[in-house]
């Protein structure tokens, strides 16, 4: 079910994470889940992988990880600023030691001018205050290719914060 570069990239992200101690928990919107799903594919990452939240509606994000509703009216559910917060929201509720998130328009639908199809933007937020954030513009690929290489990013976002 999970490719083998998405299963190699989270055995690295596992293995990363033991050494440093930290567990994660994941907030995901346009990948549905599939972090965590990568993350779980490989056999004893209960030791490290501690929650995940698909949080796809803007009501979710604000339920679940404490998104502020002045930060999704103002900037938009596919932002720095809700990536941010969506990250920060899932660390704060599941007391991990790292948290990533991701936000963004997969398609084939649903892009505009200002935020089109293939745009998505990651966090990463840790237990010690250090957040990253990143934006990816994919392009407009089909949207199983978008799905697929943000989670290659996140994975590779954990690593790098982990390390």
């Amino acid at each position: 079910m999970i490719d083998a570069d998405v299963y190699e990239r989270a055995r690295h992200v596992l293995h990363a994470c033991r050494e440093a101690g930290f567990t994660i928990a994941t907030a995901e919107s346009c990948t549905g889940g599939l972090v965590a799903g990568a993350l779980t594919a490989i056999p004893g990452s209960s030791d490290v992988v501690d929650r995940g939240f698909v949080t796809y509606s803007n009501a979710a994000k604000t339920a679940m990880l404490g998104v502020p509703e002045e930060t999704l009216a103002r900037f938009g559910a596919v932002s720095e600023e809700t990536a941010r917060a969506m990250a920060a929201g899932a660390l704060r509720v599941a007391g991990t030691g790292l948290a990533v998130s991701i936000t963004g328009v997969a398609g084939p639908g649903g892009g505009s001018v200002e935020k089109p199809v293939g745009l998505v933007h990651f966090g990463v937020a840790r237990e010690d205050g250090e957040m990253r954030h990143r934006e990816m513009r994919f392009g407009d690929l089909p949207r199983d290719e978008i799905r697929k290489r943000s989670v290659l990013v996140a994975l590779e976002m954990l690593e790098e914060m982990a390390g």
